[in-house]
């Protein structure tokens, strides 16, 4: 099997599902994903709280994220996810969202015809990852980004 991205028709935004206090980094992450005997971080970026962009896999490698899509994906990660109690919660920090949306317009750039979807939205996933609607927040990122050329 190919470590190798073939072609990119989806662009998967994730959360780490820690509580909004906890200090969790890329390497945090790619901690637990070696403990769990995978060859690296699942992700191909990550996003602290603080809003600082952090990489994880490279672009052409395929990434551990979504089953049955790792092949033709590439995924994003949030810090935050769950509530003080633990429970699914959007979160997420203004400068987080800054970040996210740097990232996929970079990420909109390099695959064009990429669909932009939240971890939640592929079939067989029971997860609220990444607690918030991306389609939803997608609709308004595009407003956003037309209002931006017609300046």
């Amino acid at each position: 099997m190919s470590k190798e991205i073939q072609s990119t028709n989806f662009i998967v935004i994730h959360c780490s599902a820690t509580r909004p206090d906890a200090q969790v980094t890329e390497e945090t992450v790619r901690q637990w994903h070696l403990a769990r005997n995978w060859s690296d971080i699942g992700y191909h970026v990550f996003i602290r709280r603080c809003g600082m962009i952090e990489y994880g896999r490279p672009l052409d490698v395929k990434g551990a994220h979504v089953l049955g899509h790792n092949h033709d994906s590439v995924g994003i990660c949030l810090a935050g996810g769950l509530s003080t109690e633990g429970l699914p919660e959007n979160n997420f920090t203004d400068d987080q969202w800054m970040s996210l949306e740097r990232v996929v317009k970079a990420f909109r750039y390099l695959f064009p015809s990429a669909k932009v979807l939240g971890h939640r939205d592929f079939s067989g996933v029971s997860k609220a990852c990444p607690c918030f609607d991306v389609r939803e927040w997608m609709v308004g990122y595009l407003k956003d980004e037309c209002n931006e050329v017609k300046k």
